[in-house]
């Protein structure tokens, strides 16, 4: 999935919930640059499995949730 597209499903997702991107990164142990800049779609690659599995667990979704087409 291309980094736009993974970033606007995780700022709608985060939104949804109603979690600030602080909170986001604190639950998925990450930092805020590293959530505003994947929500931006600026990141170069798609993040890691594990990293991606942090995000998803803490959005309370399962990973395929994050990483599959709509």
């Amino acid at each position: 999935m291309p980094s736009k597209e993974l970033g606007e499903k995780v700022r709608a997702l985060r939104e949804a919930r109603g979690l600030t991107p602080e909170l986001l990164a604190d639950r998925a142990k990450v930092s805020v640059s590293f959530i505003t800049i994947l929500e931006g779609g600026q990141g170069a690659e798609r993040p890691s499995q594990v990293i991606l599995q942090r995000i998803a667990r803490a959005l309370g979704v399962p990973l395929d949730k994050l990483i599959d087409q709509p």
